[in-house]
């Protein structure tokens, strides 16, 4: 039997306008494309300490330990749970989406007790009911998603930490779908540890975890440092509640990314690579200058979609600025709209989750997406299928026009500041 030829890898074309991924930036994918190198060469490790620069930058910090954890942002997410929840530590989680319950079932197989306070899908928990379980609860870590992309949803954090604080608790940030398109301040917000990802704001491909830590939590992690006996030096430590996970374990991960270069894994070159450039781009564009890109698309979009008819889902109080959901009208099939989209116009945008899913569509203006052609090209092929499907549009090119005179209008207010 003769076997067809296996061919080389080459996706279609793809604008990603979903909740991410998103198109990783040509020049992420180009620092993807370079040498290898040895994990412990000088220009190596020297790479690595500039890299913890960079992220210091982009996640507002002065955190000595701040770095890669070596996976999707998911790995990140478990790394820092793993690394700051012993079995019985009390853990409280604000849940008001999918990944707020990713954390109360990632806390819970690290042996934690967890406690939840949720709000709605579409809202946000208000920081009462988060105030007042933390005072009940009594947590030794309140772990919160900044922006839920399933619902998208931020939730505020400026004073979170201030009441966990007083009440003995750490505080843990997933900003996997926020940092770098949203305001985001670690040390002024007085966060413990935070974690992101490459493939949503920051334009890069999933496979590298950004993490910072504060001095409180690495104390919190270094008394239950226990090195691997193969790598042991004398004196190293070794604990008798040790971390549960080794891969994911962030007291030998700050030691290897450290001056002692713990031989603990092999470094993810590439990824290393990919992760340096995406937070090298962010910065020489201006980091608030990127957020604020992310803004004015996000709004562009909301406000074409809403033009086109369709009503947007959630509180638009608390809306992340880089992806909007809007509710699937009666009577048209929302997996037929995204296939059409597809199939014909090479776009993707997503459905959601669990009680969401079917009933709205998500559409992500971030990376290097949050720009005028990609929104405007989108409403375009968006109101050609709604069309088709016998969705009655206001009027030819709605959804564009409104996207349009929101830049124009952002314009002239621009040009009245300066003047």
């Amino acid at each position: 039997m003769t076997q067809s030829p296996v061919m080389p890898v080459d996706p279609p074309a793809r604008l990603l306008m979903g909740p991410g991924p998103v198109n990783a930036d040509p020049r992420v994918l180009r620092a993807l494309s370079t040498p290898l190198v040895g994990q412990y060469d000088p220009w190596m490790t020297a790479t690595m300490t500039e890299t913890m620069g960079l992220y210091r930058e982009l996640f507002a910090t002065s955190n000595e330990q701040t770095f890669l954890v070596d996976g999707t942002s998911r790995a990140g997410i478990e790394a820092a749970l793993v690394s700051l929840v012993e079995p019985g530590a009390r853990v409280l989680v604000p849940v008001f989406g999918r990944f707020g319950h990713l954390l109360t079932e990632i806390a819970a197989r690290c042996g934690g007790e967890v406690h939840v306070v949720e709000a709605e899908w579409g809202q946000a928990v208000p920081a009462s009911a988060i105030e007042e379980a933390i005072r009940r609860v009594r947590p030794d870590l309140v772990a919160v998603v900044h922006g839920d992309t399933s619902t998208t949803i931020a939730q505020p954090l400026e004073e979170l930490a201030a009441v966990a604080h007083r009440n003995g608790a750490l505080v843990y940030v997933d900003a996997t779908a926020s940092l770098g398109g949203n305001p985001f301040e670690t040390d002024a917000w007085d966060l413990d540890v935070v974690t992101a990802g490459l493939q949503k704001c920051l334009s890069g491909p999933p496979g590298s975890a950004p993490i910072t830590i504060s001095e409180a939590a690495v104390a919190a992690i270094d008394a239950r440092r226990s090195v691997e006996a193969g790598i042991r030096e004398e004196g190293d430590a070794v604990s008798e509640r040790p971390i549960a996970s080794n891969y994911l374990d962030l007291a030998q991960i700050m030691d290897y990314w450290g001056p002692r270069r713990l031989n603990h894994h092999t470094e993810a070159t590439s990824m290393l690579y990919a992760a340096r450039e995406c937070a090298r781009v962010v910065l020489a564009e201006g980091r608030d200058a990127v957020i604020e890109r992310h803004r004015i698309a996000g709004e562009a979009m909301a406000a074409g979609l809403q033009a086109l008819g369709l009503t947007l889902f959630g509180d638009q109080s608390h809306k992340m600025t880089n992806v909007v959901a809007v509710e699937i009208p009666p009577g048209i099939g929302g997996d037929a709209v995204r296939t059409s989209l597809l199939t014909d116009y090479g776009i993707e945008i997503g459905t959601s989750f669990g009680p969401l899913h079917g009933r709205v569509w998500r559409v992500g203006t971030m990376g290097v997406n949050a720009r005028r052609d990609a929104v405007l090209t989108t409403l375009a092929a968006l109101e050609q299928v709604l069309r088709r499907a016998g969705f009655p549009v206001s009027h030819p090119g709605a959804g564009v026009d409104a996207a349009l005179a929101r830049w124009d209008d952002d314009a002239r207010r621009a040009a009245g500041v300066a003047s």
